[in-house]
């Protein structure tokens, strides 16, 4: 079985993962795909054998509307989303995050996930109309499989990746993992 397969896999099994993914979906959102830790954390907890899923600190529902790149449309969808889940939603409409990190603009999701800082945090999930797991992941789904935590070429600021590898314990979590750069 090839990896973006066994991670539908993982995904479909899920009930929280697959729970969140049907809320989103009925936002029916542009380009939107759950993303970060919603994928990686679970493809490292599977490849450490957890018995259990790590907690997540939030669920990211990314995606991309050029015509509303407003704050305040993310805040809006975020409260739709508690008034019906008790889940710790965080939106963000990726058309508006290269003025956050100084880039040109992007032109899809899956463009803004390739300027991520990690290339492992650069996957993401969706359903697709038929109700199908579907993968968005423009670096692929194997460098989750490589036991790695690798520094996005996009992004040669080293500090900004050390730095969020310490603030987010990956590596205590996830003991097998080896930082990447």
């Amino acid at each position: 079985m090839d990896h973006e397969t066994l991670i539908k896999n993982w995904i479909r099994q899920d009930s929280l993962r697959m729970e969140a993914l049907t809320i989103a979906a009925e936002q029916k959102l542009s380009g939107w795909c759950l993303a970060a830790g919603f994928v990686r954390n679970l493809a490292w907890d599977k490849l450490h054998a957890f018995s259990s899923s790590t907690p997540l600190n939030d669920i990211d529902l990314i995606y991309f509307d050029q015509q509303d790149m407003s704050d305040t449309r993310d805040r809006e969808i975020e409260h739709e989303l508690r008034a019906v889940s008790k889940l710790p939603w965080s939106v963000k409409n990726q058309a508006r995050m290269h003025e956050r990190n100084r880039d040109c603009p992007y032109t899809s999701t899956e463009d803004a996930m390739s300027f991520w800082v990690e290339v492992e945090t650069a996957v993401g999930a969706a359903l697709d109309d038929d109700g199908e797991v579907i993968i968005v992941a423009p670096f692929g789904v194997k460098p989750l499989f490589d036991y790695t935590i690798t520094l996005n070429p996009k992004r040669p600021k080293r500090t900004e990746f050390e730095a969020r590898i310490c603030s987010k314990r990956w590596l205590q979590t996830w003991p097998r993992l080896v930082v990447n750069v």
